[in-house]
């Protein structure tokens, strides 16, 4: 019957000093241990082997070519259970090739991502990002969870709360319409708001999604989407060329109104600001590489709060 024999890394560690050493005397005297304790530890690993490991010579012990072979492995696993028990290292940015994968929808495609793609570049100049679209089809738990994704930036209504979270920043609700629409020169009261036609972004039109239709509904409110589209990008083009009205955050309505004839107005309904939130899973929680990743987020999403409160007390003042 076989007999098998446990090796931790106690054992490993007599076997790489008694091959290193090739004297039980002195791998004693190196472990700290009774010579009567080496040479036990030496008969177990004879016993697990199947090989002498140590042969007797006219200078002394000399290791067998099997022993040779095993001092390479012991030193091999040895060095893998200290990588195993030691903390991770410091992450340099500047040195790092590796994928970063963000979810995002694309209502932050003309401010946000552009700023962190600048800290990226300029940072982490050999590292890969690559920007994932979310919508109401995309599993972005699953890719979080199985590694597709290291962190999601979006606003819910109510934040998953399986997930790790850091609020990013808020936005007012603000209603975009082109220039040229009757509607821009004049204030809204919200019978007017809700009998006008609405441009709606295809994947939030649904109320249990969508955060603008998600409070009217609570209200008992609902306003007449006459357009839905599938991109964020298409917003603008659609807003100077037809009569509808898109209800958004401040920020992304701002970014528009300082290039093209978009006019900003004041919602009638008293949404709560916008909030947006960072989510990552606890499996890349510690994970420094991703810790920076988060804190790049975060820095941005400081700078535009910072910018939009700016804005805000300018327009009070």
């Amino acid at each position: 019957m076989m007999v098998i024999i446990k090796m931790d890394s106690h054992l490993l560690r007599t076997l790489q000093i008694l091959l290193t050493e090739q004297s039980v005397s002195r791998a004693a005297i190196k472990l700290g241990l009774s010579q009567p304790a080496i040479s036990n530890s030496l008969r177990r690993l004879r016993d697990l082997t199947g090989d002498p490991i140590l042969v007797r010579s006219k200078t002394g012990m000399v290791p067998t070519e099997r022993g040779l072979e095993l001092l390479a492995h012991a030193n091999d696993a040895l060095a893998a259970i200290e990588r195993i028990t030691q903390p991770p290292g410091a992450f340099d940015p500047a040195q790092s090739t590796r994928e970063f994968h963000l979810g995002a929808p694309d209502y932050l495609d003309a401010m946000f991502l552009p700023n962190i793609a600048e800290i990226l570049r300029r940072e982490a100049p050999h590292a890969k990002f690559i920007v994932h679209p979310i919508n109401a089809d995309y599993d972005y738990a699953g890719g979080l969870e199985d590694g597709g994704l290291d962190v999601v930036i979006g606003n819910w209504l109510e934040p998953p709360p399986q997930m790790h979270m850091a609020r990013l920043f808020d936005d007012e609700v603000v209603c975009m319409v082109g220039s040229q629409n009757p509607v821009a020169h004049r204030e809204l009261n919200l019978k007017q708001y809700l009998e006008l036609p609405h441009l709606a972004p295809f994947p939030y039109v649904s109320e249990r999604q969508s955060f603008i239709d998600g409070y009217l509904a609570a209200e008992g409110l609902r306003r007449n989407i006459q357009m839905t589209i599938p991109y964020f990008g298409q917003v603008a083009g659609m807003l100077l060329r037809t009569d509808l009205i898109f209800t958004t955050g401040r920020q992304f309505a701002q970014h528009y109104a300082r290039y093209l004839p978009i006019t900003v107005l004041p919602s009638p309904f008293a949404f709560p600001p916008m909030r947006f939130y960072l989510l990552w899973h606890r499996r890349c929680h510690g994970a420094p590489e991703v810790i920076w990743l988060r804190q790049c987020i975060v820095r941005v999403a400081s700078m535009l709060q910072a910018s939009l409160n700016s804005r805000a007390n300018i327009s009070t003042d």
